[in-house]
């Protein structure tokens, strides 16, 4: 305790970056904890209800089913359901971009984890290197006073930086790895959807263009 005290007492300055990343890592732990838990829906009873709603091609009940879930699946749902409706033919494409863009929401922030996982090793080490760099300096100013116990003490203190930088950099990957598995489970559910999606494409007849009509008009009045 006298270490992490006299550490925190003189060698702030090169503790105050790493400080800095802990409240960062729990900021960045919070917020995310907090958006998947209110994203959270229960997927098998919401495929299976979906699932039959789209099985008798009632799209207005599955639209409306989408609805009332919400959350990030929810809007998934409801964007593939209005695609498929609407533009069968790029279904498959245009609902990748739309959870691609989900997947993004879900992904947001974890950058930093990431980043200060690398980082925070190097700033405790670098913290180790000018406390040491400094306790020298000291010793040579005072002739070598103090001795061993002195060197000891000085080194001690400067590996807290280390510790610091370390325990900051553990949980920020333990958080990541974490966080990135959810990302996965969402990633799945969207793909989920997707399938069930084009197993219901593959039953719809394709709407007749337009202008098809006219033209067969037109060829019936030539002949």
């Amino acid at each position: 305790m006298e270490l992490i005290i006299f550490a925190v007492k003189h060698d702030w300055a090169v503790l105050l970056p790493i400080i800095f990343c802990s409240i960062l890592v729990i900021s960045v732990a919070v917020e995310r904890f907090v958006f998947y838990r209110r994203n959270r829906r229960d997927v098998v009873q919401f495929i299976n209800a979906l699932e039959r709603d789209l099985q008798r091609n009632n799209l207005n009940g599955a639209l409306n089913l989408s609805c009332e879930l919400g959350g990030l699946l929810g809007e998934v749902s409801e964007e593939g359901i209005r695609t498929l409706a609407e533009q069968k033919n790029s279904f498959e494409r245009l609902f990748d971009i739309t959870a691609n863009l989900a997947t993004r929401k879900l992904e947001r922030n974890l950058s930093i984890l990431g980043t200060i996982a690398t980082v925070s090793p190097y700033l405790g080490l670098f913290g180790t290197v000018v406390r040491i760099l400094l306790t020298f300096g000291e010793m040579a100013k005072g002739g070598g006073g103090g001795g061993a116990p002195m060197i000891m003490f000085g080194i001690g203190s400067a590996l807290i930086a280390t510790a610091f930088g370390l325990g900051v950099a553990i949980l920020s990957v333990g958080l990541n790895n974490y966080f990135h598995t959810i990302v996965g489970r969402w990633e799945e559910d969207f793909q989920l959807l997707k399938l069930l999606f084009l197993s219901v494409a593959d039953r719809r007849p394709a709407a007749a263009p337009a202008s098809a009509a006219p033209q067969a008009y037109r060829r019936s009045a030539e002949i």
